[in-house]
């Protein structure tokens, strides 16, 4: 009863301002809520089918039918407000990202420049060893490595050390040669 109350008094105040406003026609008027977009030109504007007054419909469907136009621009300017947030978070976001993407980059490129270095060090090392104590500790290296190691020497020097290890040692590290060596794909 209350909500019927309040609907009625609010009709009662929308009647009179009607009245107040005199001879302006209602397609002069339009509400126009703060956060909401620009009004449209009047030449640009489409009418909408409006209710005709109808004595039958309750209060409320006459005062919801009444300020529908206003919500739905209330509604669209707010929905606007969100996306643009929306579209701040996302840019500071992706700035974000870019930033530390190029960090990344830095990084990586600080990292190879080390591990050249290291591994041009770590085969000169292995070139001024003797043969057998290199095959002893190529052995012991994880495979990988150790074929690469092989891979940078001398020839020469690489066939020694081979020839000083153990036959299954040197064949595991032959064939991870031979499959780097290659141009194309294996698989």
């Amino acid at each position: 009863m209350s909500i019927l109350h309040n609907s009625h008094k609010l009709l009662v105040a929308a009647v009179f301002a009607a009245s107040a406003l005199g001879s302006v026609h209602a397609d002069e008027i339009r509400q126009v809520l703060p956060g909401a977009p620009e009004p449209v030109a009047a030449q640009e504007l489409t009418r909408e089918s409006t209710p005709v007054f109808d004595p039958e419909a309750s209060e409320v469907q006459r005062f919801c039918s009444n300020i529908a136009d206003a919500a739905r621009d209330r509604r669209y300017a707010l929905q606007a407000q969100e996306l643009k947030q929306l579209q701040g978070e996302v840019d500071k976001r992706i700035e974000a990202l870019e930033e530390k993407r190029n960090e990344y980059e830095t990084w990586l490129k600080r990292r190879e420049l080390f591990l050249a270095r290291a591994e041009e060090s770590v085969v000169s090392i292995y070139a001024g060893m003797k043969p057998d104590a290199a095959a002893e500790r190529l052995a012991m290296v994880e495979t990988e490595l150790a074929a690469a190691i092989l891979m940078r020497l001398d020839t020469r020097k690489a066939s020694t050390i081979l020839n000083e290890m153990n036959q299954k040692a040197a064949a595991i590290l032959t064939s991870v040669m031979a499959s780097a060596a290659r141009r194309t794909d294996p698989s």
